[in-house]
């Protein structure tokens, strides 16, 4: 009866902190990513230039029941971080029940777990903008629960619900495959993994993964597997010189993800999950050493994203349970509370910061204002051109819905857009920027007065404005210039 009650109390905390998320959700503005992926929503396709096309779902799901405006784009965040939360601590505790755990020590670690994934700032942050990690977080932590339901079980068509969330997972982010391959080595060296393979069942969840993984194949054969190129090229960066600074920066991102505190929660955790005899935890160790040992040899001589092993964070955080003290609610406390430090800097600038040390600034100070003062100062019936995706896809959301919108960049290229036709209009340049536009593209006719995009006085960026000819005499600005969908 007890456990009951703590589950109804967490449960309206849940709750109150989704609705509060969405809230912050629908005043922030996009960032210059959500609006480029929001133009993914408007294009459905079986695959993008950058990833897969599962945040395009999202955002079209959102859009589809609150409209086109930043709540609905963010909507399914808030929404899939609950959902994520409650499988998590589910997780957790038949973790404990599988290790002969009793249901007080199961009702800990679930609540623990949950605490810890929400304190994050990785998830206090990232589930209210949408980015491809946060259907990606959502998918592998159905995983979890599927395996963990298997384990408790020992009925074999868990490995469907996982052979689903492992596609679904490669559809939202292309990291998902090392968790992922990690579950498949120990499905073949370890001897409880090679008796599931005698088996039907690992072999249909495969076969399932494989059917919901093809579409962003066959997208990325017909399209010159220019997304696949583009992500699995970043193996090739190597420059050894700089191991020790990449080093570092793979490990200050993740203490400033994990917010500090929880950060020892995961280290400590980890370790102790090693020591772990059972068989479902030598599984999690398996699903992280995979991924760690890729992101850490990567680190080695190329940088690795801050937000690349937050696909490990579910797998973190049940780990985080195994430590015995008793400050994980302080830790999630304080990572709330940078988290909540984040959201006011974005809403109201109290610390004056350089938009250099200001992300909030410089990715989402002031673009609002900034697309009024485009649309008031530039004529109204000629076109905007950017030649800067961010650009590209801020006026597309920000202007008026009758403004013309013409994106010049290769990646259009493979959206299917109408092409751009010849003429003159406005380009919209940032300074930082500090090359001329491209002659190939455009032919300087005359410039406007520049346009400053600021957050309560604070400048975030300065953009020049360009009265130009588009050329039409080459290939070039044929084949990279496209009419940008302001709206469906």
């Amino acid at each position: 009866m007890r456990s009951r009650i703590w589950w109804h109390k967490w449960a309206v905390v849940l709750i109150c902190l989704t609705l509060f998320r969405l809230v912050i959700a629908a005043f922030l503005p996009l960032t210059p990513d959500e609006s480029y992926y929001r133009l993914w929503a408007l294009l459905p396709a079986a695959g993008y230039f950058d990833h897969p096309p599962m945040v395009a779902l999202f955002i079209r799901a959102g859009m589809m029941l609150l409209g086109d405006n930043a709540c609905g784009v963010r909507f399914m965040g808030p929404v899939s971080a609950a959902a994520g939360t409650v499988l998590l601590a589910r997780s957790a505790e038949g973790w404990v029940y599988f290790r002969g755990g009793s249901p007080q020590q199961a009702c800990r670690t679930a609540l623990c777990a949950a605490c810890l994934l929400n304190g994050t700032v990785a998830l206090g942050v990232g589930t209210i903008l949408m980015t491809p990690d946060t259907p990606l977080l959502f998918f592998i932590t159905v995983l979890i629960w599927s395996v963990t339901r298997l384990f408790a079980t020992g009925q074999g068509r868990w490995w469907l619900v996982a052979g689903l969330s492992a596609g679904l997972s490669f559809d939202s982010k292309y990291t998902a495959v090392l968790p992922v391959a990690g579950l498949v080595i120990w499905l073949f060296v370890t001897q409880s993994g090679r008796q599931w393979l005698r088996t039907v069942w690992p072999w249909a969840g495969g076969l399932f993964a494989a059917v919901l993984i093809s579409p962003v194949v066959w997208w990325n054969m017909t399209h010159h597997w220019v997304s696949f190129i583009r992500q699995g090229g970043r193996t090739g960066d190597w420059q050894p010189a700089k191991m020790l600074t990449y080093s570092g920066e793979l490990a200050g991102g993740q203490v400033g993800l994990a917010s500090p505190l929880i950060f020892l929660f995961f280290a400590y955790g980890t370790w102790l999950l090693i020591r772990q005899k059972d068989a479902l935890s030598r599984l999690w160790v398996f699903m992280l050493a995979v991924p760690l040992c890729v992101f850490v040899q990567h680190a080695l001589g190329a940088r690795v994203q801050a937000n690349w092993p937050v696909v490990l964070y579910p797998l973190f955080c049940l780990a985080g349970t195994l430590p015995v003290w008793r400050w994980w609610k302080a830790a999630a406390a304080t990572g709330g509370a940078l988290t909540l430090c984040i959201l006011l800097q974005a809403f109201f600038s109290p610390f004056r910061l350089s938009p250099h040390a200001d992300v909030t600034l410089r990715q989402m100070g002031g673009w609002r204002e900034w697309g009024q003062h485009v649309a008031k100062n530039v004529p109204a019936d000629a076109p905007l051109i950017a030649d800067d995706y961010s650009v590209a896809a801020e006026l597309a959301f920000y202007l008026p819905r009758s403004r013309v919108v013409i994106g010049v960049d290769p990646r259009w290229s493979v959206f299917g857009l109408p092409q751009a036709q010849c003429g003159e209009g406005y380009l919209v340049r940032s300074h930082r920027r500090h090359d001329q536009p491209d002659p190939a593209y455009f032919s300087v006719l005359s410039s406007l007065p520049d346009i400053i995009r600021s957050r309560r006085g604070v400048i975030a960026d300065t953009y020049s404005v360009y009265k130009v000819k588009l050329n039409c005499e080459g290939s070039a600005l044929a084949r990279d210039s496209f009419v940008l969908p302001v709206s469906e």
